[in-house]
């Protein structure tokens, strides 16, 4: 045999080899961080209830109410989220009026609803499919008090001022907070309060540890934007817990 025909020989034996070699495994896709919010308001980073819809800063999609109602909803959120405590802690009138700002599917909301059976509970969210989804759960669950909102980003757009307004998962989401909640001062009754529940540095759930505020934070910010910090509740381990009322002019 020449030393050509032996030369193509090995080129071919080399090609066919290297042709059998099976391609290197893919690492796996990092599975996405659980947000576990029941509130939240889309369209900038609402951390949260912003509100439902394209979460303001990581834009995530919550317009399938069904699909995020196993999350925000799952029995086991209770055992940390500690619904009723929060609740019993903010001592509401069955009269009273109250806004749920960045309301999901309904987490605290149908809670709420059930305590205050003579007043009214103002849902708001971003995303229009939310709203869907709470008004059918409030007539499957006879929650008549419950009207939902839609908001903007710029806006809850409240129909009439509140005594309380409850934000849990969702401070971290909303944009140009000092003036969005100087805005919304005209939105609370006299003495009317502010209820904010978000997530500590440390939890091991919650939207990515860049998107979290220190309460530290959350104070200065609705200090600048007109409020005064009337509570701090400690019993929430993976939250803070801190009410505020509006000063006046």
């Amino acid at each position: 045999m020449s030393d050509a025909i032996r030369a193509l020989v090995a080129f071919l034996l080399l090609f066919a080899g290297a042709g059998a070699v099976a391609p290197l495994a893919q690492p796996a896709a990092e599975p996405p961080m659980q947000h576990p919010r029941g509130h939240v308001m889309g369209g900038h980073d609402m951390g949260g209830h912003n509100m439902s819809g394209r979460d303001m800063g990581f834009h995530r999609a919550f317009d399938n109410a069904e699909k995020w109602a196993n999350e925000f909803d799952d029995p086991a959120r209770d055992a940390w989220q500690k619904p009723e405590e929060v609740l019993d802690a903010l001592h509401l009138a069955r009269t009273a009026k109250v806004a749920d700002l960045g309301a999901g599917t309904g987490y605290f909301s149908a809670r709420i609803a059930r305590r205050v059976s003579e007043g009214k509970l103002f849902s708001v969210d971003l995303e229009p499919d939310m709203l869907r989804y709470l008004r059918e759960r409030a007539q499957r669950e006879h929650l008549d008090v419950l009207v939902p909102v839609l908001a903007s980003a710029e806006s809850a757009n409240l129909p009439e001022p509140v005594d309380l307004v409850l934000i849990v998962d969702t401070y971290h989401h909303i944009d140009n907070r000092v003036a969005y909640f100087a805005a919304l001062k005209a939105s609370l009754r006299p003495g009317g309060r502010l209820a904010i529940v978000d997530f500590k540095a440390d939890s091991p759930n919650g939207p990515p540890p860049e998107h979290r505020l220190a309460p530290e934070k959350v104070t200065a910010e609705l200090e600048a934007a007109g409020y005064s910090l009337a509570a701090t509740h400690l019993f929430l381990p993976r939250q803070y817990f801190l009410v505020f009322q509006s000063r006046a002019p």
